[in-house]
């Protein structure tokens, strides 16, 4: 069977199931599985939007759209366009676009956030969620990261940032803070002058982060994340009746955290969060928190959802997360809104569109076009550059989203030259990753690790099978912490490659990064130059149960 014919069919099914869909009463978390860390939410009217970082992929800020807070669909990015920003070759791992933060005002969509690495925090606008979005206004004497705005009752604007403005981060060890500015959003000034609102909720609080400001029944509330984005993180929250302060530390911080509970919770590490309130008056927060697997967490951070109750006590306007439970929810009873659903993402790309879809992203920005969509295929120019350097390879990729899943391509290449190689890879960063690439005389199999993220490493060649045929099918099954590659002429007929690999390879464990994990097509002509071009067929991937 071709794979085309599989797309029909699982299209088929697909259609099935929707007609016969019965409305739940429950949602599952993550409300967006796999690498979707610190999300950022508004509502205009009836709809939500939602935005996430995206550190050194591009397009970057991927943007959803939701109905039910439960279903969302994606619809752009806020950095779309090569002109728009450039993700400099050098640009480290887990550098690049972090923490961002949508708002609406006055017909207007902001996105603010922050580019580590290169020219720091700046805004883009759009009047359509889906873009186009404006170029970068970088803000001038904006300090630190994690920027957020603000509109208060008569309009003026004010931007809210972490760092520390009055020189004293060394009091104690992560020290960290939180100041604001009046700034004009629609020309990225700050005006006036600066002030430090907290350092965190407690004496020896560490990297209070991710700040969001509100004002709720005449009372301004600080919602922030601290502790770092690892097994301490927490969401804690301030209250003041003037917008200036002081903001006092709320009695019941943290209003969320995870870090008392052992690591064989399901959901760790959760935290930066922001809140919106429904058309209903309901209030939820969507966060990120960390789903582990026997011990490791092989999706990086993901979006959660939450019900708030907005509750008035000692300290003031008081944020009640999941109210009688306390902690985040695997699984939860559905907002009060009307249940929509939206497509599912493709399990099968046969290439068959004018442009590649919104799943597909690149490792820093393209200088060039090397991809072309071309007589139902994806036409890979083979390039220097590598996945094992701080680059912009041939490679398109799209994140992995479950524990056990199994992902194929089909590859029509040859070469009569060593350095050239096409194939599938999955990626962390340049250091971890696993390549499965076809090559002058065969298959082969390669490991990068680079060994507590410094210092030179050399790929490993895992195995390597003769193959002389131009088409092969690719596959990679990721079941659990192991991951095995197969190849074959056709998808009934696949032949494994090497033993079963260990995919903590990837894992926050080993790789310990803020970004996450991708599969996709690459190909390259190790550092020399070339005019030979790689052709897939089709990609596929699919969640497994095993």
């Amino acid at each position: 069977m071709t794979f085309k014919a599989i797309k029909f069919l699982f299209s088929l099914l697909i259609c099935g199931n929707l007609l016969g869909q019965t409305i739940p009463e429950t949602f599952q978390n993550p409300i967006l599985s796999g690498f979707y860390p610190d999300p950022s939410i508004c509502r205009v009217g009836d709809t939500y939007y939602m935005v996430n970082s995206s550190f050194e992929w591009y397009p970057g800020l991927p943007i959803h759209k939701s109905k039910d807070l439960v279903n969302w669909e994606k619809i752009g990015y806020g950095l779309h366009r090569e002109t728009q920003i450039v993700y400099e070759k050098g640009l480290r791992n887990s550098n690049g676009i972090f923490a961002p933060t949508i708002r609406y005002n006055n017909g207007k969509f902001y996105i603010i956030t922050t580019m580590v690495g290169q020219k720091g925090n700046f805004i883009i606008t759009a009047k359509k969620p889906e873009g186009p979005w404006s170029n970068p206004m970088y803000i001038k004497d904006a300090y630190g990261i994690d920027p957020s705005l603000f509109w208060d009752d008569d309009r003026r604007c004010y931007y809210t940032g972490a760092g520390i403005i009055d020189g004293t981060q060394k009091e104690w060890p992560g020290k960290n803070g939180i100041w604001m500015q009046e700034i004009d959003p629609d020309k990225g000034v700050l005006l006036g002058d600066k002030k430090q609102l907290t350092y965190g909720h407690a004496a020896n609080a560490r990297w209070a982060e991710g700040p969001h400001l509100f004002k709720i029944d005449g009372e301004y509330l600080l919602l922030i994340g601290e502790g770092g984005t690892g097994e301490y993180h927490a969401i804690t929250v301030f209250n003041s009746k003037n917008l200036w302060g002081p903001y006092v530390p709320n009695h019941a911080n943290p209003v969320l955290t995870h870090r008392h509970l052992e690591k064989t919770h399901p959901i760790g590490q959760t935290g930066h969060a922001d809140l919106v309130q429904t058309q209903n008056g309901e209030w939820w927060s969507v966060m990120l928190a960390k789903r582990n697997h026997k011990g490791f967490v092989t999706l990086a951070r993901e979006t959660f959802l939450a019900k708030v109750k907005m509750t008035k006590q000692e300290s003031g306007i008081t944020p009640v997360f999941n109210p009688s439970k306390g902690l985040l929810q695997l699984e939860q009873e559905r907002p009060n809104l009307p249940f929509t659903p939206v497509s599912e993402i493709n399990s099968i790309d046969n290439f068959d569109e004018k442009e590649l879809g919104l799943e597909w992203n690149f490792l820093r920005s393209p200088i060039k076009k090397w991809h072309h969509l071309k007589d139902g295929n994806l036409e890979i120019e083979l390039r220097p550059e590598m996945v094992t350097e701080l680059v912009n390879p041939s490679y398109v990729a799209q994140r992995t989203r479950h524990f056990n899943y199994e992902a194929s391509t089909k590859l029509s290449f040859k070469t009569k030259k060593e350095n050239e190689k096409a194939g599938l890879v999955i990626y962390r960063r340049h250091g971890n990753n696993y390549q499965l690439l076809k090559g002058k005389n065969g298959i082969s199999l390669i490991k990068a690790y680079q060994e507590n993220n410094k210092g030179k490493f050399t790929p490993e060649t895992i195995a390597t099978i003769p193959y002389k045929n131009k088409d092969v099918i690719l596959t990679a099954k990721v079941t659990g912490l192991e991951v095995q590659f197969f190849y074959g002429e056709n998808i009934n007929q696949l032949k494994k490659i090497g033993e079963p690999q260990d995919y903590t390879l990837i894992s926050d464990e080993v790789a310990q990064r803020f970004n996450g994990v991708y599969i996709g097509m690459y190909a390259t002509s190790s550092s020399v130059e070339s005019s030979k071009i790689a052709k897939f067929d089709s990609f596929s991937y699919f969640k497994t149960n095993e």
